[in-house]
């Protein structure tokens, strides 16, 4: 049986982490191999990265809210 392709969202979202991981490496030197950082460290990595998630989400509801087109009666 062939194996089937991923289809054009996954492989979309596999190129962004590939590239993602190249812009970390470029700019840090590193990569998630890593293993001079605690767990309590890597906890707070993702605990910053989530906070700036929800203000990303937040910012990106108010524009929604700002423009959204008023419902006719």
């Amino acid at each position: 049986m062939a194996e089937r392709e991923l289809d054009s969202i996954v492989q979309e979202v596999v190129q962004k982490f590939e590239s993602r991981a190249k812009v970390g490496w470029d700019k840090y030197g590193h990569d998630l191999d890593r293993t001079d950082l605690s767990l309590d460290e890597w906890l707070q990595h993702a605990q910053e990265e989530a906070m700036d998630f929800i203000l990303y989400i937040t910012k990106i509801r108010k524009i929604f809210k700002e423009n959204q087109v008023p419902k006719e009666p």
